[in-house]
């Protein structure tokens, strides 16, 4: 099966579903007036008209699933009856339908288009058209393919107030049958509920629990005991591995306070420095204790006693904010 550029959407006269709607009016009606009327609120929009599947355009806001559109059509066209035999009633004539949609169709996938109107309840008379689908399960009997209508009607001449009525159960959990005063009602007790939690949070903050909390004052007094203990912790440890350096000859007494000073800073990184340097054998092996006396006459020829002038100077040149290289350092004590 082709599909064509014009689909049949309503028969002309009276009619009514195979399902038994509609259920409040006797039937649906159109005729030439009415369609007119319909026409022409038609053609005051400015965006073409949607055909989907299934009607998932108006099911996408309860089941999350995308809505794509099958076709577009823009015109509309009442024809009556001539007595030759052809199809009269409410058709849409400019039909452009997706490539999807046309494999379909010529498929079989899909057979029959389902309108959807508002009608008046009191007279059923048709007053707008909404929009339309490709499906499968055909209302009227009797219309060809890809013409033959499943009517979809929405009660009243609002689509927009069925549309929020049917966002508002889903935001109140209710079915997709509740009416209005059961969605109001449920709704009423979801803001009732919200303002009591809202006065319950309100009350904890203005009475809180002192069980619970402590002021400003006690926080900062006893954060402010825990950095001074932790800094005591560290200064003793600083003592120790800059005292133990000493004695093993891996620090030169100018470099105490220097060593000192990084501990406090940074203890990991003294105990590195530490655990690379090498013992200065003339600091380890005099009797003074790893102090090199400033009266004795350095030894050119003795490596141990140069290696530890040098560490000295670079030690003073550090205290003072000045790098000096080792070979920098033997050169100086050595001119």
């Amino acid at each position: 099966m082709t599909p064509g550029r014009e689909i049949q959407l309503f028969p002309a006269g009276e009619f009514r579903a195979t399902d038994g709607r509609p259920r409040d009016v006797p039937n649906w009606y159109i005729d030439a007036t009415l369609a007119a009327d319909l026409i022409a609120e038609f053609e005051s929009r400015v965006n073409r008209t949607v055909v989907d599947y299934e009607h998932q355009t108006l099911l996408s806001a309860q089941n999350g699933q995308p809505a794509p559109a099958a076709g577009w059509f823009g015109k509309l066209e009442w024809r009556p009856s001539t007595g030759s035999g052809q199809a009269e009633g409410l058709f849409a004539v400019d039909v452009e339908w997706t490539e999807r949609a046309n494999q379909m169709i010529e498929a079989g996938e899909y057979r029959y288009i389902s309108p959807v109107f508002t009608y008046d309840k009191k007279t059923g008379a048709i007053k707008r058209l909404l929009n339309a689908a490709l499906t499968n399960n055909p209302a009227l009997d009797g219309m060809d393919a890809v013409a033959a209508s499943q009517f979809l009607s929405i009660e009243g001449e609002d689509m927009q107030l069925e549309q929020l009525l049917t966002a508002l159960r889903k935001l109140s959990g209710q079915n997709e049958t509740a009416d209005a005063d059961s969605v109001l009602a449920s709704l009423t007790t979801l803001l009732s509920s919200k303002d009591d939690a809202i006065a319950a949070l309100k009350a904890v903050a203005d009475h809180p629990d002192p069980a619970k909390f402590v002021s400003i004052d006690v926080m900062k007094s006893l954060q402010n005991e825990v950095t001074a203990l932790k800094a005591e912790k560290i200064e003793h440890e600083v003592d120790d591995v800059v005292e133990v350096a000493l004695s093993e000859g891996k620090l030169l007494p100018a470099q105490e306070e220097w060593a000192r000073k990084l501990g406090k800073e940074n203890l990991a990184s003294l105990k590195q420095y530490l655990a690379a340097a090498q013992p200065i054998a003339a600091l380890t092996k005099t009797q003074t204790g790893g102090k090199v006396p400033d009266s004795v006459e350095l030894d050119l020829n003795d490596a141990n006693a140069i290696a530890a002038v040098a560490n000295k100077y670079v030690a003073e040149q550090a205290a003072l904010g000045i790098t000096v290289t080792a070979s920098q350092a033997v050169a100086h004590v050595t001119k």
